[in-house]
């Protein structure tokens, strides 16, 4: 039912700034000796490298796809890693490449430039004794048939694909995925097909639910990065899925939407998952993977900056390597004792503590806390204030947003996941789009933000003042349309509220509604005398995750009322860390 549902667009060719020197179809097997660079300003090759390019798969409907295979040279039988994604094998080496590591700060000589873009390299990976694969899926490129953005089709072709790769000679039979972004997604899908010869995964950073990470986060239509990705992408002889229209022809969840989602019960791999708090298109869905699929071997480490530059550290790298030298090479190297959760906490002033051990996110020192809006004082108090106080702003004029301080008179460390649960009213229109943040702020109340990049030049200040969030972090933010604040009782929890968003339930006159926000996990310190703002509004306080993309404009009328105390106690509810 849900294929059926699907609406396709023509694709077209890869245009000239996403083309790369190994783009062009060139069918052959090459060894390329250590040394080799493939342009001055990328990495040389440490060790000879047997690349085979243009291999034809062929999938289980008949579909005919192409990938590139980089190997170490020998007669050793090595492990694969995946990298599964939309993005053409060859364009490690375009403009576009190029011009995301600059945007971001990093040189191109940290890479070889025979990755695929928000892949694994085969000039680190090969001198460790693995493969490579980067495949040209379905509908990209020089690939046949009809592409699709984030769904199970994918699982089943990744499944093709890996079961290939370990019937190959020189394959050990044993396959691993890794990523980031639409790397990471897509592992999620392939994973819960569970393909015989897959033997662990590592999503760094991804979107998990795609209608609630990507085309309706928090019940809105805000689909300027889907446009991005859907107008930018998935190139090729055939036609591309139309997230767009389908995100306008079925708003609500149904089963085109709940096909793009994975079966997390069936991920039962080893995972090594990786996540931040700062990316707003991947942070939510990241940490809802991790928490629902069921490996018994899984672990989690987030990280203080962007992915990039955390996927191509050093450092970081050779912890993956210790993870897949686990479990795609059985060395038994202790990996078991690494901690199961290892998490950062910011503090936006230089200050940040990184791989900070636990058993569990949450740690299990952690305290849900309630903080109650006081809407006479604009406090955010201990107690619930006896007497009820609304608070109203015109979502036309200024300000479009009410806010709610309390200042720490100790150190005060936030972990987890926070959440608004607040009693709203909507004055001369039938709905209303809210916008949540957490925001730090120093003693004398000045926001607190940090960039997650090495690029802090003019432009990135630019770019970052208002929106391009995943550059520059500036806090914890939720958002929800309260005409789909229907709770889904079987995925909810306290802590992490769900919508159904499958009904809309409009506003009448002089109605008061009880409704849950979620809000992006925290790991957040907090020093003597610094305070927190919790800010509602009618407007996208942060504007959007990337550059150059349309911002969605909430779409409100007339007044917003936030009710506090007495029978509508708004509150906000904060992770607080025993150690506070």
């Amino acid at each position: 039912m849900s294929d059926e549902k699907k609406i396709y667009l023509p694709s077209g060719p890869l245009p000239a700034a996403r083309t790369g020197l190994l783009t062009e179809f060139d069918p052959g097997t090459r060894t390329l000796e250590a040394g080799f660079q493939i342009a001055p300003q990328f990495r040389s090759l440490p060790v000879d490298i047997v690349f085979e390019r243009d291999v034809a798969v062929t999938l289980r409907d008949g579909v005919r796809i192409h990938v590139d295979v980089f190997r170490p040279a020998g007669s050793e039988k090595v492990p694969v890693i995946v990298a599964y994604s939309p993005y053409g094998k060859g364009q490690g080496t375009s403009p576009s490449v190029m011009g995301i590591f600059g945007l971001v700060g990093l040189d191109n000589s940290v890479v070889s430039g025979l990755e695929k873009f928000e892949g694994p390299d085969p000039a680190f990976w090969c001198a460790q004794g693995y493969a490579i694969c980067n495949p040209d899926i379905r509908g990209v490129v020089d690939s046949d048939g009809d592409s699709v953005l984030w769904d199970r089709q994918d699982g089943r072709d990744c499944y093709d694909i890996i079961e290939w790769l370990a019937e190959q000679q020189w394959c050990s039979g044993r396959v691993g995925m890794s990523g980031t972004s639409y790397l990471a997604a897509t592992q999620w899908f392939a994973a819960a097909e569970q393909p015989p010869h897959l033997a662990a995964i590592n999503p760094w950073e991804g979107v998990s639910d795609i209608y609630r990470d990507l085309v309706r986060r928090g019940g809105m239509p805000d689909t300027g990065f889907a446009r991005q990705l859907q107008t930018g992408s998935f190139f090729g002889k055939g036609r591309k899925e139309d997230i767009l229209a389908e995100a306008e022809r079925y708003p609500l969840m149904g089963d085109l939407w709940e096909n793009k989602i994975p079966d997390f019960d069936r991920i039962d791999v080893p995972a090594y998952v990786v996540a931040s708090y700062s990316n707003t298109l991947h942070t939510a869905g990241t940490f809802r993977a991790w928490r629902r699929i069921a490996s018994d071997d899984k672990w989690l480490r987030v990280h203080n900056s962007q992915e990039w530059p955390d996927y191509y550290d050093e450092m970081n790298q050779e912890d993956l390597r210790r993870f897949f030298d686990r479990f795609l090479r059985d060395e038994d190297n202790g990996w078991e004792q690494t901690p199961r959760v290892r998490y950062a906490l910011l503090d936006l002033e230089g200050g940040d503590r990184v791989n900070v051990a636990a058993d569990q996110f949450p740690p299990k020192d952690v305290t849900s806390t309630k903080y109650y809006l006081d809407g006479r004082s604009r406090a955010l108090a201990a107690e619930a204030p006896a007497g009820e106080v609304p608070v109203t702003y015109a979502v036309d004029s200024n300000p479009t947003a009410v806010s709610f301080i309390t200042r720490f008179e100790q150190e005060t460390v936030l972990v987890g996941y926070p959440k608004a649960h607040l009693w709203v009213e909507a004055r001369g229109y039938d709905d209303m789009d809210l916008f949540v943040l957490v925001q730090k702020l120093d003693k004398w109340g000045t926001p607190l933000q940090a960039f997650t990049v090495p690029n802090q030049s003019p432009m990135a200040h630019d770019l970052t003042d208002h929106g391009a969030t995943i550059l520059r972090y500036k806090g914890s933010d939720g958002r929800l349309r309260v005409s789909t604040r229907h709770l889904d009782e079987t995925l909810s929890t306290d802590d992490v509220p769900a919508h159904t968003f499958d009904r809309v339930e409009k506003l009448s006159t002089g109605e008061i509604v009880e409704i849950d926000v979620e809000l992006l996990p925290i790991g957040l310190a907090f020093h003597p005398g610094e305070q927190l703002r919790f800010v509602i509004s009618s407007r996208n306080l942060l504007g959007t995750m990337m550059p150059g993309i349309e911002e969605y404009v909430g779409a409100n009328r007339g007044q917003h009322v936030i009710h506090t105390g007495g029978e509508h106690a708004s509150y906000l509810q904060l992770p607080i860390h025993a150690d506070s």
